[in-house]
């Protein structure tokens, strides 16, 4: 997506990081919840299992699935508002 900025290097240790995470996908709040930060901070001072770090992928990544929908459905009603008889 042409403008957002991504965090390059996330650290969730001294050596360990996600990268290619948008900025906008990291702050994404559900419930007046930043998902992907609430998740990582819940489990801070863990080491992560590698099924924890692949749920926070997919966690992730649904987020920016959703965030392409919502926009999917924006165009749409803004059509939908041009096009009502």
């Amino acid at each position: 997506m042409a403008g957002i900025k991504h965090i390059s290097k996330l650290y969730i240790n001294e050596t360990q990081y996600f990268s290619g995470l948008s900025q906008n996908i990291y702050e994404y709040q559900i419930g007046g919840y930043q998902v992907c930060h609430k998740w990582l901070k819940d489990r801070k001072g863990r080491i992560l299992s590698l099924e924890e770090i692949q749920t926070y992928c997919k966690i992730a990544t649904s987020l920016h699935e959703t965030v392409v929908t919502q926009k999917e459905m924006d165009k749409l009603c803004d059509k939908i508002e041009h096009t009502t008889i």
